[in-house]
């Protein structure tokens, strides 16, 4: 194992993506504190998971009046770190409380035991018990919703909950931690890694790590399932996606393109199941294409602290550099700027709300993840061709219909559109007591809705068999 000497880096920096400019420096932990961060919380668990579930769904509702308390000071802080609208940190931190309230009201019922009689009349009893140290790898889109998302639910089983979060967010991970605290969570259940990648190996591979769970790309899905699979560790996997949005002939135009922008630009584009593609019919095609790039010519990206702001800088340089990289390569191989598509001058990492026609395979725009304020608008002849180019993608996250005949729209989400999430005219993220998660390249695994307090817990048999 390296010794911290080893190491070229010797901290993580977060970087203002709105000036450029940095705003902190964290030491990175050395070996011997990661060890020791593993075994403290594996402790932590041990009294934790022998808790009743209600008593610990006390403590996940004051974990969600702290992180209500503290609202202000965390949603200014995502937005400093990686430059979401400070409206939409607020809302973040809302759907977080949401997220604990949920979790503690049904917690106790999801994981009460299931009593069922034996084929020879004997008694079986299947109880859910905590696994152990979970270990969480999050991106920084959603600072603080990628880490409630997988944390609560764990805490509520039973688990103790180890986090690496990404660098550009590690002032918004330790505060995190500290309303945990300032909530009532026992010490050490809860505990923030500020490690490099070769330690967060030497995490999955340790033996007091009992799964894993990464939000992130697929390629770091691949290595990280590799990994883990290696160890023999259960994983649950959320890895993006080009999320489909289709306007059929009898969508409500007005309503498919509010719903749309909205869904391409909401948190600047960087959102795993945001709406990216948009396949719209034949018959509405021109319409729904003038009145969107229309909307989406006059977003104005600026300030995220400022009111008159729609959209803020994307979070770091080096993706901002990646997505109009995206953009260029599509517009080589055919694709056309409708609106946007160049990069602005000043300080910050800001790109402007663009829209892409004439999108088709070979093209990033069609096959790849576009993750930034970029639209893929696409011609389709019918709802099944429109249907058909939805589902041609390596991802399955989301994905949206606009029709105005509900029932048919809800039977082509539900029997042939190949994601994890359909909304139906409407654009959304997510919801407390429904499942989220993807299929494909998108990963598996599910949370919220009770899924995800299932994940990591052992359903374990206890049978009393006939004599």
């Amino acid at each position: 194992m390296a010794t911290n000497k080893d190491k070229k880096q010797e901290s993580l920096e977060t970087i203002n993506p709105a000036t450029g400019e940095k705003i902190k420096s964290y030491p990175l932990m050395t070996d011997k504190e990661t060890d020791d961060a593993v075994k403290k919380c594996h402790k932590a668990f041990t009294s934790w998971g022998l808790k009743p579930a209600e008593e610990r769904a006390k403590v996940i509702k004051n974990l969600g009046k702290s992180l209500a308390k503290h609202k202000d000071e965390l949603a200014k802080l995502m937005t400093q770190e990686m430059g979401k609208l400070v409206s939409q940190s607020h809302d973040e931190v809302e759907l977080c409380v949401g997220i604990c309230d949920w979790t503690a009201e049904n917690g106790p019922k999801e994981l009460k035991s299931d009593e069922r009689e034996l084929p020879d009349g004997g008694k079986g009893y299947v109880t859910y018990a905590p696994m152990g140290v979970i270990y969480g790898i999050q991106p920084w889109n959603f600072p603080t919703y990628q880490v409630i998302r997988y944390s609560i639910a764990n805490l509520m089983a039973g688990n103790g909950v180890l986090l690496k979060h990404a660098e550009n967010v590690m002032g918004s991970a330790l505060l995190i931690e500290k309303i945990f605290k300032d909530g009532g969570l026992p010490e050490d259940l809860f505990t923030v890694l500020r490690i490099t990648h070769d330690q967060s190996d030497k995490i999955i591979e340790h033996e007091l790590v009992r799964g894993v769970t990464l939000t992130g790309s697929p390629e770091a899905g691949k290595i990280i399932g590799e990994k883990a699979g290696k160890n023999l560790k259960k994983t649950v996997l959320e890895l993006g996606s080009n999320d489909a949005y289709l306007v059929l002939e009898d969508a409500d135009l007005e309503l498919a393109v509010e719903k749309c922008v909205e869904g391409r630009l909401y948190n600047n584009g960087e959102t795993c199941v945001a709406a990216k593609r948009f396949i719209v019919v034949d018959a509405v095609f021109e319409d729904f294409k003038k009145a969107f790039v229309s909307e989406m010519d006059k977003i104005k990206a600026g300030d995220p602290t400022k009111e008159d702001s729609d959209i803020g800088p994307m979070a770091r340089k080096d993706l901002r550099e990646k997505l109009h990289d995206q953009v260029s390569k599509s517009v080589k191989n055919g694709a056309e700027i409708l609106c946007g598509g160049k990069i602005p001058d000043g300080k910050g990492y800001y790109y402007p709300a663009t829209v892409l026609g004439n999108v088709k395979p070979g093209q990033p725009a069609y096959d790849d993840e576009l993750f930034g304020p970029v639209a893929s608008l696409i011609h389709a002849k019918d709802d099944e061709d429109a249907m058909r180019i939805a589902n041609d993608s390596r991802f399955g996250l989301g994905g949206g219909i606009f029709s105005k005949n509900e029932k048919k729209a809800i039977e082509l989400a539900s029997k042939h559109f190949d994601t994890g999430m359909v909304f139906i005219n409407s654009f959304g993220l997510a919801q407390p007591n429904m499942p989220f998660g993807g299929v494909k390249n998108s990963g598996y695994g599910r949370e919220h809705g009770g899924f995800g307090l299932h994940e990591f817990v052992n359903a374990k048999a206890v049978m009393v068999l006939k004599n």
